[in-house]
């Protein structure tokens, strides 16, 4: 892929995920101290992604703010493993986000 094409496409990436609407929308988020954040991008049409770890233990998030990876009714954070599933928020919940998390990586 040429340059031009692929700055093309990241422009209109931008505009149809609407990323300057989301940045002032997405809640900041507290960590506990310990938890390891690494940054994923967001494939598979995830707004934003994530992984945290701690003590080996390992949890993938993301954040899906128009269904494009399951239905919810509104912009939800989704957690993977939870209890052998998946666990899902509301996305300006980050408080039962991270308490999710917890209890995931025990």
């Amino acid at each position: 892929m040429k340059k031009i094409d692929r700055t093309t496409s990241c422009f209109k990436t931008e505009e149809l995920m609407e990323y300057h609407k989301w940045i002032k929308e997405i809640p900041y988020i507290s960590f506990p101290k310990g938890w390891r954040v690494q940054i994923s991008p967001p494939f598979a049409g995830a707004l934003v992604r994530f992984r945290v770890e701690h003590n080996n233990k390992y949890i993938s998030v993301y954040l899906d703010a128009y269904e494009h990876l399951g239905y919810y009714g509104k912009p939800y954070w989704e957690i993977y493993p939870y209890d052998g599933d998946t666990y899902r928020c509301d996305m300006e919940n980050v408080d039962e986000l991270i308490k999710a998390i917890k209890h995931s990586l025990k």
